[in-house]
Order: C-alpha cells, then sequence, then structure tokens
C-alpha cells in the first residue's frame, strides 16, 4: 500500500474543502476502497474520513418520498420500517448483499461508488482499459463467466457490482450531489452511471470535489415488488444475474411495470423492452417470456458467459411472477 495521510472531516464544507487537494479522496466504510488500495489500484494520497458527518438520517419528504442519507449504513437502511413497507425491493436488494458486517459498516453512498469486481480489473499483470486506460480488455477472450451481456463494447465487458442500485433503478432514484460551493444537484440514478464508451475508467457523472449527500426515493410506487438475485452461492457473493421488478395489475392485466436487470451490465440495467412487452397484457408466463426475449435481444455472450442469457430470461420470468403474486395478494 502506498503511503497516505488522513484526516477525518468535522463538517460538510470542510470535507469539501479537504478533498479540492490534489491526490484526496473520500473514505466513509472503506469496505471497497481499502481492499482497491492494498492493490494498489486506488493510489489517494489523502484520504477525508466522512463517516462522521451528519448524513446519516433517513427524513420523511413532503411529497411522500423518503430521503436517505449518504452516510447511513446499508443495514440501517434495510431495516427502517418505512422502507420495509414502502419499497421492500431495496430493502431486499440490501440484505442480498455482501454480510451482515459488511452491511453494518457500507454506507448508501459508498454503496454507489463501489468498483467492478471483474478479476482482471484487480489483477495489475494484465490489460484492463479501466484501470488502465488504453491497456486493452483483457476478459474478451478470457475468462468472462460473470462479465456483461448487455451494453458492453470492446472497450470494457465488466458489470457493476451494487444489488441496491438495481433496486434504486427500478424504483426511479435520484442521487443528491453537493459541491465546494455548496451548489446542490440531482441527477436521476438512470444517468448517474455511464456505459463504458471511449472511457470506461469514467463510470460515474461525478464531478471532481463532490460529495454524495443522499438518495431521494419518490413517493412509493403502486404494485407487487420483489427483487430476485441468482449468484454461485447463497450468500456473501456477487450476482450472475438479479432482476427488480414492481408490477401492478388491473384484474388479470398488466397496467404499470418497473424492470431493471443487475449482473448484466456496466450499470444497472433499466429494460424498457421488458416493460414495453409486459404493460397493458395479461399477466401470464406466456406473456413474461415475451418480455424476457425482448430483454435479452440486444444481449451478447462472450463465451463463458453464454449461459446468462438464458438465465436473466428464466430469472425475469420467476421474479415478475413472484411480484404479480404479491400484488394480487395486496389488493
Amino acid at each position: 500500500m502506498k503511503p497516505f495521510t488522513y484526516e477525518r472531516a468535522t463538517d460538510v464544507r470542510g470535507a469539501l474543502a479537504a478533498v479540492s487537494r490534489p491526490g484526496a479522496t473520500f473514505i466513509s466504510g472503506g469496505t471497497n476502497l481499502l481492499d482497491l488500495m492494498k492493490l494498489e489500484i486506488e493510489q489517494p494520497t489523502h484520504l477525508v474520513d466522512i463517516s462522521r458527518l451528519p448524513l446519516a438520517d433517513i427524513e420523511e419528504l413532503p411529497d411522500g418520498g423518503l430521503r436517505l442519507g449518504a452516510q447511513a449504513a446499508n443495514s440501517d437502511a434495510s431495516a427502517d420500517s418505512r422502507v420495509r413497507t414502502r419499497y421492500p425491493v431495496l430493502t431486499q436488494a440490501l440484505v442480498s448483499g455482501a454480510s451482515g458486517q459488511l452491511r453494518n459498516k457500507a454506507s448508501i453512498g459508498g454503496n454507489l461508488l463501489q468498483r467492478t469486481r471483474c478479476p482482471y480489473f484487480y489483477y495489475s499483470a494484465v490489460g484492463c482499459n479501466k484501470r488502465d486506460p488504453g491497456s486493452g480488455c483483457s476478459a474478451i477472450g478470457g475468462f468472462n463467466r460473470v462479465h456483461a451481456i448487455l451494453g458492453a463494447d470492446d472497450a470494457c465487458i465488466a458489470t457493476h457490482p451494487s444489488d441496491m442500485a438495481v433496486a434504486l433503478t427500478a424504483l426511479e432514484a435520484q442521487i443528491e450531489l453537493l459541491d465546494a460551493d455548496q451548489s446542490v444537484r440531482r441527477v436521476a440514478i438512470a444517468d448517474f452511471y455511464r456505459l463504458p464508451g471511449d472511457t470506461p475508467h469514467i463510470e460515474t457523472d461525478l464531478r471532481p470535489g463532490e460529495m454524495i449527500t443522499a438518495v431521494v426515493l419518490p413517493p412509493a410506487p403502486q404494485g407487487g415488488q420483489v427483487y430476485r438475485k441468482v449468484r454461485d452461492r447463497a450468500s456473501y457473493e456477487f450476482a450472475l444475474v438479479s432482476v427488480a421488478a414492481i408490477v401492478e395489475t388491473a384484474g388479470e392485466m398488466i397496467s404499470r411495470v418497473r424492470v431493471a436487470f443487475g449482473g448484466v451490465a456496466h450499470k444497472p440495467w433499466r429494460s424498457a423492452e421488458a416493460e414495453a412487452a409486459l404493460t397493458g397484457r395479461p399477466a401470464s408466463m406466456a406473456t413474461y417470456r415475451d418480455a424476457a426475449e425482448a430483454a435479452m435481444r440486444d444481449a451478447v455472450g462472450r463465451g463463458h458467459n453464454d449461459f446468462k442469457i438464458e438465465l436473466a430470461k428464466r430469472t425475469l420470468c420467476r421474479t415478475l411472477a413472484e411480484a404479480v403474486q404479491v400484488e394480487q395478494r395486496r389488493v
């Protein structure tokens, strides 16, 4: 690990000023950053600890939504009674991630900014455009079983690891950001993450010196909510494929639906194709299969991960069926 200096911020303004110095970066729970520093993938020269800032509250909003402070622990957010009752898909996603100990430490803001678990990103002896721009993507032609099937290109086929971000995408959450001038902006989570393009090392819309201060949830959507995660083992494992689905029905017909995939792309993947194939159609397995085909129409396997295309289809069908059951019990 490279040498670095450390300070604990006592207020937001001071934290933003401290991170403006060259080589400085924020640290909160550190559950991903410290690993990357040990491997010398991340090499900050100064750490600004923001874990004690007063940004951990979960607050009611006038419109009926919730504001999750960026320093709220994943475990606290998942256990909050308002999140559990109004946004169960988010609780399910949070609980499926990491371990209990890590969820106690990891923050909401840090979860959004965790980096890919692509093994080639972590192994410095091979090329990785995300770690070393211009060095190539070793996963293409390599062992790519866990890699992307949607939205990828020859620059990078890594996937985003967050479960929480998939649920937030289905919930149409916004990310609240603060800069050194105390200017606040909100970015829809669908716009916060980037596809690789020519800059796979630039993963989000976060600007230099900005801090995530909160996640803003709109009023809870109508309908049954389900998050399903398929992984190689039952716990402490990242998704091969995951699906967040919110389904509202009118009688036997699907009236509104939101679908987001995890484990299949460089970012949480909202599937407009699946939603269009479902809306206004009967809540039946035939409809779910049509939606699955639409969702994966542009999917591309790279060899070892070809199985993920069929897995994603089956996971979507299963998740939609369960969400409809939840909705029918609710009404």
